[in-house]
């Protein structure tokens, strides 16, 4: 069974989310309260736990990725269960009462990504998803991702 780890939002741009208990998803906008929500293609982020503990194996000193966590990669939502990077862009994910579109598998990393100085590379760019949110509501840590 594929479900979320974590819901993680943050305010501002640029800066590390948090992991709430819960977070309400905005049809066509995002996660409310989170800075990158909006109108485009990219309103939610998503990444498989899975990515992050292999991301931190990965890493030349493991001492210095002890702190990383859910949202460390700046994703919205952390899932288990599910190989997010397989997706086709327009799979659509039932998360809870919502309904995400898959819209682009992957992205360009920014220079100085403080995840790829820690680690070496940041698994976002290849492992991390976007959607969009066809159909909003409440989503929390322990929901069941269904692939529709």
């Amino acid at each position: 069974m594929a479900y979320v780890a974590a819901v993680n939002i943050s305010e501002k741009k640029g800066t590390v989310k948090k992991t709430v208990e819960s977070a309400e998803l905005v049809e066509d906008f995002g996660l409310r309260g989170d800075a990158h929500g909006g109108k485009w293609h990219r309103q939610v982020s998503l990444l498989a736990s899975e990515s992050v503990e292999r991301a931190k194996a990965q890493a030349k000193d493991p001492d210095r990725v002890k702190g990383i966590c859910e949202g460390s990669f700046a994703e919205n939502i952390t899932t288990v269960g599910i190989e997010l990077h397989s997706l086709p862009v327009g799979a659509v994910l039932k998360i809870g009462e919502a309904e995400l579109e898959v819209t682009q598998i992957g992205k360009e990393c920014h220079a100085g990504c403080k995840i790829s100085k820690l680690v070496g590379q940041c698994v976002m760019p290849r492992e991390g998803i976007f959607a969009k949110v066809l159909k909003g509501g409440f989503i929390k840590a322990g929901d069941e991702i269904v692939l529709v």
